[in-house]
C-alpha cells in the first residue's frame, strides 16, 4: 500500500480506550461556478471508488471487539455532524497484526469538509492494539 503523509488518519496509533483518529483529512472548502449563487456541493463517493486501508499493526488484547466509523464534520471542532458506519463490532480475534477491515472505500456521502475515523472499544479497554489507516493508492483483500 503506499500511503500519503497527509492522508493518514492514523499511523500505528494505539488503540486502548474509545478515541479518534490522530489525524483528520481536510478536503478544503468548495468553490463557486461563475454565475452561480451558491457553492458547489461535495459528496466525494460516488464515481471511482477512493481506497480506504484500516489495517491493525499490533494484536488487540483484552477488549471484546471494536467498532470503527468515519466521522465528518463541517468544522474540524469535530461534534461531529455526521456519522458512517465501517465496521461494526469486530471481535478480538479478528484484530490481530495484518489484518485488514474488509472495507476498502470511501462511501457516498462525504459530504463535509473535515473526515476522522473514531474507535469505540467495546468490553474492557485494550491493553495492547494498534491501527494504521488512511487514502492508498490501492487496498490488497485478506485472504
Amino acid at each position: 500500500m503506499i500511503f500519503n503523509a497527509q492522508e493518514r488518519l492514523s499511523d500505528q496509533q494505539a488503540i486502548t480506550a474509545t478515541a479518534a483518529s490522530t489525524n483528520a483529512i481536510d478536503l478544503q472548502a468548495t468553490g463557486t461556478v461563475y454565475g452561480a449563487a451558491a457553492a458547489i456541493s461535495r459528496d466525494i463517493g460516488p464515481g471511482e471508488p477512493i481506497p480506504l486501508l484500516i489495517q491493525v499493526t499490533e494484536d488487540f488484547a483484552t477488549l471484546t471487539s471494536l467498532d470503527i466509523q468515519l466521522e465528518l464534520d463541517s468544522t474540524e471542532s469535530f461534534t461531529p455532524d455526521a456519522v458512517v458506519d465501517i465496521a461494526m463490532a469486530v471481535p478480538v480475534a479478528q484484530l490481530v497484526a495484518g489484518y485488514k477491515l474488509p472495507y476498502t472505500i470511501v462511501p457516498n456521502d462525504v459530504n463535509l469538509r473535515y473526515a476522522r475515523l473514531k474507535y469505540t472499544v467495546n468490553g474492557s479497554n485494550a491493553t495492547a492494539g494498534k491501527i494504521t489507516a488512511g487514502i492508498v493508492a490501492g487496498v490488497q483483500t485478506n485472504g
